[in-house]
């Protein structure tokens, strides 16, 4: 009877091994600060004292002080539902540590988000909206889990994307950015 307690422990762990993930969740602004509370983490881009704030599309600039609490470096964030942003790969990975989650891969990003029928915000249409509010694809870039750390795979375009421009709603488009890079329209989701 202790063996079949031991087989039935077994196989129970071994189900939650196997088991895909289902969902993505976008890490928002008050689930990110409630991290650096508790942690006292720094961002890249507070280490830094700069990051970058895309303009549009094309454009972008460096900002003194631009981080994930004011991420053009001038306004704080308006709400705490909406994505956080300005976070690079390293931060992403230190919530996901602390929340003992992970960042999806690539394949699993456009696996998951091809049941999200809700609003893609993207085509400069809307401003960056509240996470549970518009489609995971669209609105900020994601971070997706990498295995070679000097390319980091984002995932998912922003509000910034369309199809004559960087069109990166579609699971095509490639774009890359080291570890450390944030910027006013890169987020991250955590798999649940």
């Amino acid at each position: 009877m202790k063996y079949l307690a031991y087989i039935f422990l077994f196989l129970l762990l071994l189900s939650g091994c196997t088991k895909k993930p289902t969902s993505l969740k976008p890490v928002s602004y008050a689930e990110f600060e409630e991290f650096v509370n508790e942690t006292n983490y720094i961002t890249d881009a507070e280490k830094y004292g700069w990051s970058i704030v895309q303009v549009d599309v094309y454009n972008f600039k460096t900002v003194e002080a631009a981080n994930w609490r004011v991420p053009d470096g001038i306004n704080k964030v308006k709400s705490s539902k909406l994505p956080v942003t300005q976070v690079s790969y390293n931060d992403a990975l230190a919530y996901c540590k602390w929340t003992n989650k992970r960042l999806p891969t690539y394949e699993e990003y456009w696996e998951i988000v091809q049941h999200d029928t809700r609003t893609i915000v993207s085509d400069n249409d809307l401003p960056i909206s509240e996470v549970e509010q518009v489609n995971v694809v669209g609105n900020v870039w994601d971070i997706t889990e990498s295995k070679n750390v000097k390319n980091i795979r984002l995932a998912g375009g922003s509000l910034f994307c369309s199809p004559s421009t960087c069109h990166g709603t579609v699971k095509e488009r490639e774009l890359f950015v080291d570890k450390e890079t944030a910027n006013i329209h890169i987020g991250f989701c955590v798999l649940e």
